[in-house]
């Protein structure tokens, strides 16, 4: 079994988000990059697919520019086999819409004789939360989304899920697109020996124009701001007060 895992190169998680002063948007110049934290959970899952002997190969694609080369030398050092990148011009300022990257991804899948997808949920930059859901549109394919449990059995795959009234579990059919929970697993640390082997290893290149995917824009960012900053408390004395606060100054109620 061959399992795909996209990968997307984010501004860190523990990085303050700054917006550009003319509101383009956010201020990616020397900031702290990595991978998005919900695609170290899909890699993770792949990988110890691959250990329990389940999955045969294990590869990771990103989409971007040359700088993403780091996010999938990461990739291998936690254990991908092989890494792709779709590359993007070097001067590329703009973050491709889900169903671009579902497009791309399914090119790939194809000529790979990819069986199974797993991804991240979301990104964390855009929380878009629909590049997986396309995908799978895209393929026919079943899909089993916010997998908080993953059982590769013979020729189908238990996903278990969380919803409003509890747990669901669904059974698909391989090949399918899963789409990963905070839940599922805790990432690998990765150690410095892993790391120092990944920096020797190929990382293949295809560039977008091959694939013959439009990545024109089809939604227009007007304008980035900062959230308001947060208010102060207040301490109230009595419920008579709490209530009046509510529905007279908050508008709650």
């Amino acid at each position: 079994m061959k399992i795909l895992v996209p990968v997307k190169r984010v501004v860190d998680y523990n990085v303050r988000v700054r917006v550009r002063a003319d509101g383009s948007g956010i201020e990616t110049g020397n900031v702290k990059m990595s991978m998005n934290p919900f695609d170290e959970i899909a890699l993770e899952e792949a990988v110890r697919l691959k250990e329990k002997g389940i999955a045969t190969e294990v590869l990771a694609v990103s989409i971007g520019v040359p700088q993403t080369r780091d996010t999938l030398r990461t990739a291998l050092a936690m254990g991908a086999d092989r890494a792709l990148l779709v590359a993007l011009p070097q001067d590329a300022d703009q973050d491709l819409e889900p169903l671009c990257v579902a497009r791309i991804l399914a090119k790939i899948v194809d000529s790979e004789k990819v069986d199974l997808v797993i991804a991240g949920k979301q990104a964390i930059d855009n929380d878009m939360n629909a590049t997986g859901q396309m995908l799978a549109a895209a393929l026919g394919w079943g899909q089993g989304t916010y997998a908080s449990a993953v059982d590769v059995a013979e020729g189908t795959v238990l996903v278990t899920r969380e919803v409003d009234g509890g747990l669901q579990t669904l059974r698909l059919k391989i090949p399918a697109v899963i789409t990963t929970d905070l839940r599922l697993n805790q990432p690998r640390y990765v150690a410095l020996p892993a790391i120092m082997k990944a920096k020797k290893k190929t990382i293949e290149e295809m560039p977008l124009e091959v694939l013959g995917i439009d990545i024109t824009p089809r939604l227009e960012v007007l304008k980035t701001v900062e959230p308001p900053a947060r208010q102060a408390g207040v301490k109230v004395h009595s419920v008579d007060e709490l209530l009046s606060k509510l529905k007279n100054e908050a508008g709650v109620l």
